[in-house]
């Protein structure tokens, strides 16, 4: 495999962040009121996927970990909250979300993208570059990764931007094992009255549903090690309130292209053995 760095001149320099080990358990439910979220360092405001300007909105994330999980928090400002989809792994990034992309190593063989809605609505797809999928790698003759008999998507970029590797399989009806979701919404979901002040998320994904992206690294982390993972926010209404097609993409750090999907771009995190706060 080989490195690509299609945005070198952009001179995109990623984000860096250091997730603590948690303070104590973390209980699911949406609203990040646990001493270790208060503690945790949030990152930068996200700006707009393609300019890096800043956003109408604010949008942060937190990410912590235990020996178990992997934690994320999202506080997401937002004065009308609402979403129509219920069904999952309905397109929810067409209204509006938040998203995270965890990549593979070093080489970006494969990454997982995982989007939530204000209704817990989530989509999920596993990622496998088509050069990667070919005897000898450890997803090939696997049948939840079999393009031929998979639910599956294509993708070679986003917005017009075509990655320089190419064309990738997303398979979609892979599921994350063990993953456990909530949404906390301060305010009414589909009221339109504009009072709304926001949504929080709570994510936890199992380290051991990271077996095919960890490729061979450690399950959890061991202090220093580095892996690459992306947040982001898609919003269907604008500043004035007209309805955006697409929609707005804001990210913890600029892509350059209105594509969430370059792996080359997503921050660096460090995972820190020492306990938050």
């Amino acid at each position: 495999s080989v490195m690509y760095r299609p945005l070198a001149h952009l001179n995109l320099e990623p984000a860096r962040y250091t997730c603590y080990r948690a303070a104590g358990p973390i209980t699911v439910a949406g609203k990040l009121d646990e001493a270790s979220w208060k503690l945790a360092p949030k990152s930068a405001p996200f700006v707009d996927i393609v300019t890096g300007e800043p956003a109408w909105f604010d949008t942060r994330v937190a990410l912590l970990w235990d020996d178990d999980y992997l934690y994320f928090g999202f506080w997401v400002e937002e004065t009308d909250v609402w979403g129509t989809m219920t069904k999952r792994d309905s397109k929810i990034w067409e209204e509006n979300d938040v998203e995270v992309f965890i990549g593979g190593s070093g080489v970006y063989d494969a990454y997982y993208e995982f989007e939530v809605n204000a209704l817990n609505t989530v989509y999920e797809a596993f990622w496998i570059w088509k050069d990667m999928l070919r005897p000898g790698s450890p997803y090939y003759g696997r049948p939840e990764f079999d393009p031929a008999t998979a639910r599956t998507m294509v993708l070679a970029g986003v917005g017009g931007h075509v990655h320089p590797r190419g064309e990738r399989w997303g398979f979609l009806d892979w599921d994350f094992p063990g993953l456990r979701t909530a949404v906390h919404v301060d305010g009414v979901v589909n009221s339109r009255t504009n009072t709304d002040r926001g949504w929080t998320v709570e994510l936890a994904f199992p380290w051991r549903g990271l077996a095919d992206i960890a490729d061979g690294r450690a399950l959890p982390p061991k202090d220093g090690d580095v892996w690459r993972i992306d947040c982001s926010r898609f919003e269907k209404l604008g500043r004035n309130r007209q309805v955006l097609d697409p929609c707005v993409g804001w990210t913890w750090n600029r892509h350059g292209h209105y594509d969430s999907h370059i792996p080359e771009v997503f921050p660096y995190v460090t995972f820190s053995g020492k306990t938050v706060g």
